[in-house]
């Protein structure tokens, strides 16, 4: 199994993550070093250029010396995620406490925060995943989100699932702009270039009626913010469901009760109640329609 595919030790990363500070090594390194080192050749470099060879090089020591510090690239990677968290949950002090801001002005600087972290750090796009640990800092932030989401006053459930929905949309945003960069990169050629040069295919787009009026009217030549307008559209998908909740809650608390007709006298009656149905206004009329029954029989 190649140091790429192998999985991170829980147990050795949970340690690694919540254990004490360590102290420095006689021979100056240590792992907040080994941590700052991989940041920078990932950076630099990419994810896929991250090796415990890599990183020790840029250090000037043997791999054999980081092995010490830290099991592999697996559990490296996730100290190194949690350190670069560490620069929100050192900014936040800057900003309002979240039971200050409304919800959604709060969700969006928090999605605005992590966005601008994945464009200083582009690998973290390749470190999602449902099993990854968290740290210290990701638990302080993502802590930060839940208690600005609790400002939309919905459900406990509804309030995690807000964050999880804001959270995944900035890391598919992400995600989709990190590959016109690299394919941009590698082609030397700007996305809006290459896709200018095709215009070749105007010529194919008669069975498309939709594609082909949307091109002619220009809909494709200046995009809206792919980030700006999903961000937007996320938040007011959010505020529509806690409209509902209210408009409900309202529905609930001002609404007439029912009324129903008595099947004896034709009278109506209130036809709140519990239980089944009621087709009578008074006992007296339950009896009556009872007597009847009886003598019918």
């Amino acid at each position: 199994m190649t140091e790429e595919n192998t999985a991170a030790d829980p147990g050795r990363t949970v340690e690694l993550l919540w254990g004490a500070k360590e102290s420095q090594a006689k021979t100056g390194l240590n792992l907040a070093a080994i941590v700052s080192a991989a940041i920078e050749v990932a950076d630099a470099e990419g994810l896929s250029a991250l090796s415990m060879r890599r990183v020790a090089e840029r250090l000037g020591f043997t791999p054999m010396s980081l092995y010490r510090h830290v099991p592999g690239k697996a559990e490296l990677i996730e100290l190194m995620r949690d350190t670069v968290v560490g620069e929100l949950v050192a900014t936040a002090s800057d900003r309002p406490e979240p039971e200050n801001v409304d919800w959604r002005s709060g969700m969006e600087a928090w999605a605005r925060a992590h966005w601008a972290l994945h464009l200083r750090h582009p690998w973290i796009v390749h470190t999602a995943g449902s099993r990854r640990l968290p740290g210290p800092n990701i638990m302080a932030d993502y802590d930060r989100a839940l208690r600005i989401a609790e400002g939309t006053g919905l459900r406990a459930s509804e309030v995690v699932a807000v964050v999880s929905l804001v959270g995944g949309f900035v890391k598919t945003a992400a995600r989709q702009v990190h590959e016109v960069l690299s394919e941009e990169r590698e082609s030397g050629v700007s996305h809006a270039q290459w896709w200018r040069s095709r215009e070749d295919l105007a010529e194919h787009m008669g069975p498309y009626p939709a594609l082909g009026r949307l091109w002619q009217a220009g809909g494709f030549d200046q995009p809206e913010d792919p980030f700006d307008f999903g961000l937007a559209r996320t938040l007011d998908g959010v505020e529509l469901l806690i409209q509902r909740r209210r408009d409900g809650n309202r529905d609930v608390t001002t609404s007439q009760p029912p009324t129903g007709q008595c099947s004896v006298c034709g009278s109506q009656f209130d036809g709140t109640h519990r239980g089944r149905p009621r087709d009578y206004c008074s006992p007296a009329c339950r009896q009556r329609a009872y007597r009847q029954r009886r003598s019918a029989t």
